[in-house]
């Protein structure tokens, strides 16, 4: 059976990106050699603040003096979640070491970047959350230091939860700037910051874009689009809770695509009657752009089988993949391309957005079929070293002086014929590409 459409996307999420390249292009142009005076006048210009871009340990101080306890409570569970995750994951990365050849030993040691560049969205929604996945992941790699940087609000400053989530999970600055200027200002070290090693966290087209200028001489998490989620649901699903993790994940934004992928029929017929007053009853701006994701980017997929829906869904390579079906250990073992799994109607992607420890950094634009999301694995390098006696280089000199030549590197071949001629002298040696 071919899978049948009874809702297909109108759009595809992609933006302007010619366009986007030049505008960002020009303004990381123009900060990089004017410094921090042509960061602050983007800042001015976009952020409509002039106010400190650095907040001092008093203006923090007095920042998180603005947050409930409640909330503060909330954002220490969740930060003790992500920690303990990432701790979790870190332990994963161990230091190795064999013997190649006798008395040849190489091995392997895992060390985070030096300086990890965390942007925090914080425009149309405050993304405490956001905060708490970037900072605290970095700071359990073990980086030296941890810059967090998000958008300002006029004559505001940046959101205090946001301040407080940063703060308590280890950022040693907190860059009160937004968008391409925050990015510019974390890659090239301007207000005495030192420059990142690696840039990480959510955001608009222009932050992604910048990302994706600046990768190479910086590295990043990956290259974000707009925030994506696939529901594989069968006939044992509630219809209601179906439609409302799909709207919950369309008011991301207005290009977010959604999809639900079934075998039930009755079921996708009810979830789409369902959905539009779901989001009719939103708030007014979260209605919006539920409204245009869901009627433009959504789909919803008539399959025949659950392996067919799995293959549609690999196919798809969701940021978010959400499972409620029966017997979900066997999802677990076929579903092979998404950011994170959510398997049950007991979770959602929401735990997973805010609280319950997985990150929410996630590949997006179907780049899950090729990479996964941030983990403590992003900021840490994997190097490798060697070391061997004399007696023990012998063969591997023999082989590289040979295998050199054959290629052509006659300088690669020297570097090894004048250690067999050093540690051995009184051996001969066919070193020749024919030997």
């Amino acid at each position: 059976m071919t899978v049948e459409y009874l809702k297909k996307a109108t759009l595809t999420a992609e933006s302007d990106a010619t366009k986007t390249h030049e505008i960002v292009s020009g303004i990381l142009s123009a900060i990089e050699a004017g410094g921090d005076a042509a960061a602050m006048e983007y800042a001015a210009k976009f952020d409509q603040y002039e106010g400190n871009v650095l907040l001092t340990a008093e203006e923090i101080e007095a920042a998180c003096a603005l947050v409930p306890e409640k909330l503060k409570a909330d954002i220490r569970f969740a930060h003790d979640n992500v920690k303990r995750f990432a701790e979790t994951q870190k332990s994963t990365l161990t230091n190795v070491e064999m013997e190649i050849e006798p008395g040849f030993v190489a091995g392997q040691k895992a060390m985070p970047v030096d300086a990890a560049g965390c942007y925090v969205p914080g425009g149309r929604y405050s993304h405490i959350a956001s905060a708490i996945m970037t900072v605290t992941t970095a700071k359990v790699a073990g980086c030296r230091h941890i810059t967090a940087c998000s958008p300002p609000r006029p004559e505001v400053g940046v959101a205090p939860a946001i301040v407080y989530a940063a703060h308590i999970c280890g950022a040693d600055k907190i860059l009160a700037m937004g968008g391409v200027q925050g990015v510019a200002a974390m890659t090239f070290g301007l207000f005495g910051l030192p420059k990142a090693n690696i840039l990480v966290g959510p955001g608009n087209q222009f932050v992604a874009e910048a990302k994706r200028i600046l990768f190479g001489r910086v590295g990043i998490d990956m290259i974000a689009g707009p925030t994506d989620s696939l529901v594989l649901a069968d006939k044992t699903a509630d219809a209601h809770i179906v439609a409302t993790d799909l709207v919950s994940q369309a008011e991301h934004g207005y290009n977010s695509p959604v999809w639900l992928v079934t075998d039930d029929r009755a079921l996708a017929e009810k979830v789409m009657d369902l959905v539009p007053g779901l989001i009719e009853d939103l708030p007014e701006l979260n209605r919006e752009n539920a409204f245009a994701a869901w009627r433009d980017y959504a789909e919803v997929i008539l399959c025949a089988d659950r392996e067919e829906m799995a293959a549609t869904s690999d196919s798809y390579a969701p940021e978010h993949l959400t499972v409620q079906a029966d017997d979900l250990d066997w999802w677990l073992e076929r579903l092979t391309c998404y950011g994170s799994l959510f398997l049950g109607e007991e979770t959602t992607v929401s735990y997973g957005d805010k609280a319950s420890g997985t990150n929410h950094v996630l590949p997006t634009s179907g780049a899950a079929g090729y990479t996964g999301g941030l983990s403590v694995h992003k900021y840490m390098k994997i190097v490798t070293w060697q070391r061997t006696t004399r007696v023990a280089s012998k063969r591997v000199a023999e082989a590289t002086a040979r295998i050199s030549r054959l290629e052509g590197m006659e300088g690669h071949a020297r570097a090894a014929d004048v250690r067999l001629a050093k540690y051995f002298p009184d051996e001969t040696f066919d070193l020749t590409a024919n030997g």
